[in-house]
């Protein structure tokens, strides 16, 4: 699916969210990356086969 060169990483590597954004919706909170990925404003992920990765994101820690 990936044009670019270097090509992106594959959905099923760990820094597949590394991939380039072919097509955006902030306004629905989401991003589809040129490896299938579809990344959701939370960090959520829905893998091409279907497969979920729960949102993942860092939280400030407060002291």
């Amino acid at each position: 699916m990936c044009q670019h060169q270097p090509l992106c990483p594959a959905a099923d590597s760990l820094d597949r969210e590394a991939a380039h954004v072919v097509n955006s919706h902030p306004d629905q909170g989401w991003s589809l990356l040129c490896n299938g990925v579809i990344m959701f404003e939370d960090t959520g992920l829905l893998l091409p086969d279907g497969s979920v990765v729960a949102p993942h994101r860092v939280l400030a820690y407060a002291a």
